[in-house]
């Protein structure tokens, strides 16, 4: 049974019109829209440390790079408490972070492509306040650094498509 499921799908493989974005074939579309974007600030804590992963991944502000694109994002920052003690203390913690963003053709000002980007993460909380606090921020950079890889991903695949 297992002999003819091989052999269709390896009759389909061929066919497959998967490709990998950081393929050769796309590398000078994709480098020449990743290092042309320009990221603005974003406010408040959590937004500059989305913006500095963006900056990390985009390559952005190359020195002799004028840049085509700007990229506007918005943050959604929420920390909700959850799951309650005896004593009425909450138990866990949930950060949510969520990016909407938009790139901006410089040229025409107009948006060439908008989407929302999010992630959360669970944060126990415990007795000492320091390690609460502590939790809540490693939590903020980890977000960060996930919401800039489905952002910079998504960049990716409107480079790959011929912006």
């Amino acid at each position: 049974m297992r002999g003819p499921a091989v052999a269709l799908l390896l009759a389909l493989l061929p066919g497959c019109q998967l490709q990998p974005v950081y393929s050769a074939s796309s590398g000078a579309a994709l480098a020449g829209l990743l290092g042309g974007v320009e990221v603005p600030p974003i406010p408040e804590r959590t937004g500059f440390l989305v913006r500095d992963q963006l900056v990390a991944r985009l390559d952005a502000g190359r020195a002799g790079t004028t840049p085509r694109y700007r990229l506007n994002v918005v943050l959604d920052d929420r920390i909700e408490g959850f799951g309650v003690r005896g004593d009425n203390s909450i138990v866990r913690e949930r950060r949510t972070l969520r990016a909407r963003y938009a790139l901006i053709d410089l040229e025409s000002g107009r948006p060439v492509l908008e989407a929302v980007a999010g992630a959360d993460a669970g944060i126990d909380v415990v007795s000492s306040e320091y390690a609460v606090v502590a939790a809540e921020v490693t939590a903020s950079e980890r977000l960060a650094e996930a919401i800039a890889d489905q952002i910079v991903g998504r960049l990716a695949i409107f480079a790959r498509r011929g912006s």
